[in-house]
């Protein structure tokens, strides 16, 4: 299977999935701007639309849109760690914060990102964001992930979307719990793997210095210091 990224999008997301299912994947370097790929090609081609994540099967067949990327990945590997047995609450929970991450979070993010937008737009996108951000940091008061104990698929979605907060001049101190929440993430082998295998932009960092100077790190150990590991600026 090929996974089309581009760095600092939510294509990280089955980047880590796959990753934590060990799902072998080839990494397809996309440029969305240009929309053309690593080592040459028309990304349009691949997905009309111009953006990843895109997942190409082996019988050329693509799938487009994180949320169905990420449950195929894990279906493919028998991964239960990451998705609950189909039919279990569970299951249906994961498939609710699913949603959330990609219409609640990554939707108004996108309005954000869009320089089109009226500034009106923007403030109530910012709004919206803001009032997401404290259902999320009451939640994972008594939470690790989303579902509990347990990183599913939706927390490497939420954690890919989140880094694009400090690019957008978002501020998380409002938020301790969520600020832990990312480090808990930032911590785990294979979150570390896919972000040095992606080489993250910079704003990653600044997300990583904010659980820093905050005092939340994971395991006594900065998420400041697990990304400098892993990233460099670009």
């Amino acid at each position: 299977m090929k996974l089309y990224y581009s760095p600092g999008t939510c294509s990280l997301a089955p980047h880590i999935i796959a990753l934590e299912t060990k799902t072998p994947v080839q990494l397809v370097k996309t440029n969305i701007k240009t929309k053309t790929m690593e080592g040459g090609g028309d990304f349009s081609k691949i997905n009309p639309l111009g953006y990843v994540p895109a997942l190409e099967l082996d019988d050329g067949t693509v799938l487009i849109e994180a949320p169905s990327i990420l449950q195929y990945i894990a279906d493919k590997s028998g991964g239960r760690s990451v998705s609950p047995a189909p039919g279990s609450v569970d299951h249906y929970k994961m498939l609710s914060w699913l949603g959330f991450a990609s219409s609640e979070m990554h939707g108004p993010f996108g309005t954000l990102w869009n320089g089109s937008m009226p500034d009106a737009a923007k403030d109530l996108a910012r709004a919206k964001l803001a009032a997401r951000f404290k259902h999320l940091d009451a939640h994972l008061a008594s939470n690790d992930y989303l579902l509990g104990k347990d990183f599913t698929l939706p927390d490497a979605y939420a954690f890919a979307v989140l880094g694009w907060a400090p690019m957008l001049k978002i501020d998380l101190s409002a938020y301790p719990n969520l600020i832990a929440y990312t480090g808990r993430i930032a911590a785990r082998p294979a979150v570390q793997a896919a972000m040095k295998a992606e080489v993250q932009p910079n704003y990653i960092l600044k997300l990583a210095h904010k659980s820093h100077t905050s005092g939340l790190a994971p395991t006594g150990q900065s998420l400041f210091a697990l990304t400098q590991k892993v990233t460099k600026k670009v």
